[in-house]
């Protein structure tokens, strides 16, 4: 049997140049019984450059819990309703993961309208690997929690993407110094799909005197992409483990003599299987 509930739409809407806005979402938002906005005078804008005449609610980090209900009951009453941010993907360090997420729970189809996201539009012209990466948004505001948070990456070695206010991206670009080093390769990229979009690589012991010999580069919003680590080469087995090993699949089947093997002598896991397995063929 067919639900009777509506549907809500995630819609992508544009980062900076408008003229990346999709068919679909233009139709959607058009047809939708209303649109739930970040921030609806901003979105406001959006609407009147496409000619599109539809009701605009609030939903922003503010109201959501309380406005949380109420969208529910027209979803189920039927209603169709478009979740936009300010820009970009909804949800991606925006708004509406509890309305998703309550949505889901409900039996209400939740469908997404893909279109512009800044981290995925950074990271695909960056120049830094992207076949794997880690998105961790905007960083804690207050410098202790924001460099407890870098020391838990220093050993991540996929390409770390992060969101950045101007007001704020000094302060964490000297944390990334401070915590990942001054070696690690660096992207800024800056007012993506704008005007005055720029992408500059360089290594993070040198973004902070190019920052400073151009005040203009503090303008914007920001996409920080920085390299990960450069994964460490697994070494093998010093001469005594490799001994303890040997003795032990002398007496043993392989798995058990590399569990012994591994709370005897706290080599890893990985290290006393590939050379248990040379050991035997």
């Amino acid at each position: 049997m067919e639900s009777s509930f509506g549907v809500l739409y995630i819609v992508a809407t544009p980062i900076g140049n408008l003229g990346d806005i999709t068919q679909r979402a233009l139709k959607t938002l058009q047809e939708v019984d209303f649109i739930a906005a970040e921030d609806t005078r901003h979105s406001q804008h959006l609407l009147q450059h496409f000619g599109i005449q539809n009701q605009l609610l609030s939903l922003h980090d503010y109201n959501e819990t309380e406005r949380l209900s109420s969208f529910l009951k027209d979803l189920k009453e039927g209603k169709n309703i478009a979740l936009i941010s300010d820009a970009g993907t909804p949800l991606i360090s925006d708004p509406g993961y509890k309305l998703v997420e309550q949505a889901r729970k409900a039996g209400i189809r939740v469908v997404p309208i893909p279109g512009a996201c800044a981290a995925i539009a950074a990271l695909s012209a960056a120049g830094l690997p992207c076949e794997s990466f880690i998105f961790e948004g905007f960083l804690p505001e207050k410098t202790a929690a924001r460099k407890k948070q870098l020391s838990l990456l220093q050993d991540e070695t996929r390409t770390l993407v992060f969101y950045e206010s101007p007001h704020r991206v000094l302060d964490m670009i000297k944390d990334l110094l401070e915590t990942l080093g001054s070696e690690r390769r660096v992207v800024l990229a800056r007012e993506l799909t704008k005007t005055f979009e720029t992408f500059h690589q360089t290594t993070l012991g040198e973004l902070p005197k190019w920052l400073d010999s151009d005040p203009n580069q503090l303008r914007g919003e920001f996409v920080i992409l920085v390299e990960g680590t450069i994964a460490k080469k697994q070494e093998g087995l010093n001469a005594e483990s490799e001994r303890v090993l040997k003795l032990l699949l002398s007496e043993l089947p392989l798995k058990q003599a590399v569990n012994l093997a591994m709370k005897i002598t706290g080599e890893k896991k990985n290290s006393l299987y590939q050379s248990a397995l040379n050991l035997v063929q």
